[in-house]
């Protein structure tokens, strides 16, 4: 598995931005793909995830306001953030987890910041 991430950046307070990542390594049949987040000091947090299947589940703080999507054929998931807070500001690590095997896979990171 290797992620290869994309978009992120600055964004003023209410504003949008779109996430990407891709596996361009080894493909599974069976996996969860999505993003967390970290900021200093604090420990990696759940942003949203979907399975291949398409059940997807999101952190309280980004319901209503994120969109997680998979494209199966592009191998690619997406993370569209509307309505951004200064509060969502962080960097953002695309995940995939084979859970089956319990191997758990990241990207390298991209920052989101959001100014009020």
């Amino acid at each position: 598995v290797q992620l290869e991430e994309s978009g992120g950046g600055s964004v003023k307070a209410g504003g949008s931005l779109r996430l990407s990542c891709r596996n361009v390594g080894v493909l599974f049949r069976i996996y969860d793909m999505g993003y967390f987040r970290q900021t200093p000091g604090n420990q990696r947090e759940l942003v949203a995830t979907t399975t291949e299947e398409g059940v997807k589940v999101y952190a309280d703080s980004v319901k209503g306001r994120f969109t997680i999507s998979l494209d199966k054929d592009k191998n690619t998931v997406d993370l569209q953030m509307d309505m951004l807070k200064p509060e969502d500001s962080a960097v953002y690590y695309c995940s995939y987890v084979l859970p089956a095997a319990g191997e758990e896979y990241w990207g390298p990171g991209t920052q989101v910041s959001v100014f009020p």
